[in-house]
């Protein structure tokens, strides 16, 4: 990644601007076990008082970089219980990148963090109908399946 994406003008702009990016080698102890770095690249997306919420293991070229991350930042905010604000994250990143392989994810958390806001179901229907139409077969799709039901 060093060579392709971390370069990349827009890649290496959201990592400075959005993210406080710090590197730790595979083997470097104590934090390689801690956050159980197996293979490189891992990227784990933490939290300020370092709990991980999202983790990313090899490369990721630099059009899917970016969501990735987005992603991760979307699920510290809900992790956190602060849904209003991941449903607007993933909003950015479903409308921004709709074709990423974070897309199908993204979709699916930003209905449940809808519902979570309002309590109201259609929500949950709105994200399982949007992922049969846009992301059809995907893990997220089947995990939305009862909510067709809604």
């Amino acid at each position: 990644m060093d060579a392709v994406t971390y370069p990349t003008p827009s890649v290496a702009a959201f990592l400075t601007q959005s993210l406080v990016p710090i590197r730790v080698l595979h083997d470097s102890q104590p934090l390689a076990s801690r956050f159980n770095v197996q293979w490189t690249p891992t990227l784990v997306t933490l939290d300020a008082e370092g709990a991980e919420h999202h983790r990313s293991v090899g490369f990721r070229a630099p059009e899917e970089l970016i969501p990735s991350l987005r992603l991760g930042i979307a699920k510290c905010a809900f992790d956190a219980g602060r849904v209003d604000q991941a449903a607007e994250l993933l909003d950015r990143l479903v409308s921004e990148f709709p074709h990423s392989d974070a897309a199908p994810e993204a979709v699916y958390l930003r209905g449940v963090s809808r519902f979570k806001a309002t309590h109201d179901p259609q929500a949950l229907k709105q994200a399982y109908e949007a992922l049969k139409a846009e992301h059809p077969g995907t893990e997220w799709e089947k995990r939305a399946y009862p909510y067709r039901l809604l």
